[in-house]
């Protein structure tokens, strides 16, 4: 049996990992697209290390595009076996996968209309419609049924508390026992339900995207009213960047809980994503899979302005605070929020709140380095309002938690691998399995392959 560590391994972007049986079936865990540093987004054309046709199955441990972004791509190579997912998993991927075909081509376009591409013309890494094509290949497959995925080799899902649908997959083949955590969650997020315990197993392939930090222990509820309160005082602007995926939802839950108190009631709170008030409904249309009951989320959601169409997009640059605008996306790569970042970001009265993790590479990144300056759509443009990195609505478990988590199995594993994670995290983490649980853990690298 083999792993090979094509995506994920020494980045938090890219996610793919290839398991490979004695008999020869090949199984991908998660497809994913690599973001961030330009050396990393190459890789997304460059050749895939297998043949994607003789794939016998892809498993998805989760919907964001760093696990699932990929898989149009995939598809249009020639694979054309299952995809493996939760039901909630693949409801978003229905609306992620065709958003990114979508922007694929807008990029493609642009980059055509203004002249800056070595390719001529530029071309999409795939479409829209290539996206809807590959949804007819997913299996939704229920949390905790073992199902077969060929013969002795079956599979299993639980619940990993990230995101909605988000799950950790044990796989048994060659009669060995292989986990993969995926993103792992916390185990008191505000919204989502905690990860279930750890199985015994005999390999563990383990996140590490904060394997070098622990989570503030601030309350973020607390410490977001105190940002509200000043810009109620300042009549500010507080432009929040937002995954429209997770994190959004959890800002909505959090804005709600503060427009409780009366001093906070009238201050407007936008959703300026289409994605996000999409993704939004679906949580609302599966309220056991997470802490909030449909009441709760009708209360939640209820209590923000969305915005639909590009006309009031553009309208809410003319407002005047105080307000809080959400909007994707979550590292200021693209998205409307650019849009407000422009207008909003060069008076120093004004918030710009980061709520998730900044890859190196991205345009969060750079504004929260504390940079003066960040180009937006082809110009350079001043960082003057007060930039805030939160760390306490992260939804991946830090290095504690992570300990906490590998404490729940029955038995310790045969080996751990670490990977999605920056090279400082996973050693860091490493070093923590060693000196509290006394295991022995192995930082694979990029396109590294291991005999099990």
């Amino acid at each position: 049996m083999k792993l090979s560590f094509l995506g994920g391994a020494s980045t938090v972007t890219g996610s793919k990992t290839l398991l490979e049986s004695a008999s020869g079936d090949q199984i991908l865990v998660d497809c994913g697209l690599f973001q961030g540093l330009k050396n990393l987004r190459l890789k997304n054309r460059a050749d895939l290390e297998f043949d994607p046709k003789k794939l016998t199955a892809i498993l998805l441990t989760h919907a964001h595009l760093d696990h699932s972004g990929y898989i149009p791509l995939i598809v249009k190579k020639g694979f054309k076996g299952p995809i493996y997912c939760t039901k909630a998993t693949y409801e978003l991927c229905k609306i992620l996968l065709a958003d990114s075909g979508y922007l694929q081509e807008e990029e493609a376009k642009y980059a055509n209309l203004k002249g800056f591409t070595k390719h001529h013309p530029a071309e999409p890494l795939y479409t829209q419609e290539d996206a809807k094509n590959s949804l007819k290949y997913f299996k939704v497959i229920k949390d905790h049924k073992v199902f077969d995925i060929a013969p002795n080799i079956n599979a299993c899902f639980y619940n990993a508390g990230h995101i909605l649908g988000s799950s950790f997959i044990k796989i048994t083949i060659d009669h060995k026992t292989v986990i993969f955590s995926g993103d792992l969650g916390r185990p008191h997020d505000l919204v989502m339900n905690p990860p279930d315990p750890l199985p015994k197993c005999d390999y563990l392939i383990l996140e590490s995207t904060y394997g070098d930090r622990e989570h503030p222990k601030t309350d973020a509820i607390t410490e977001i009213k105190a940002i509200v309160q000043q810009a109620i005082d300042k009549k500010s602007v507080v432009i929040v960047p937002a995954f429209a995926v997770g994190r959004a939802q959890t800002l909505l839950y959090v804005f709600s809980e503060i427009k409780k108190d009366p001093a906070f009631k009238n201050i407007p709170v936008y959703l300026n994503s289409p994605m996000a008030t999409k993704v939004t409904e679906l949580y609302c249309e599966n309220s056991k899979e997470h802490k909030l009951s449909a009441e709760q989320c009708e209360a939640v959601f209820g209590s923000a302005n969305y915005v639909q169409s590009v006309e009031e997009s553009i309208a809410l640059n003319s407002k005047n605070g105080p307000m809080i605008i959400i909007s994707a996306s979550g590292m200021a790569t693209g998205g409307r929020v650019l849009h407000h970042l422009k207008q909003f970001m060069p008076d120093p009265n004004n918030f710009i709140l980061f709520s998730g993790y900044q890859a190196p590479g991205t345009r969060g990144e750079t504004i929260v380095s504390g940079k003066d300056k960040v180009k937006i759509h082809g110009q350079y443009h001043s960082v003057k309002s007060q930039v805030i990195q939160l760390d306490t609505l992260s939804a991946h478990a830090d290095a504690n938690e992570m300990i906490e988590w590998l404490k729940t199995t029955k038995a310790k594993p045969q080996n751990i691998f670490i990977n999605h994670g920056e090279a400082k995290a996973s050693d860091e983490l490493r070093k923590q399995i060693k000196e509290q649980l006394e295991w022995d853990a192995y930082i694979p690298l990029l396109g590294e392959t291991k005999e099990l």
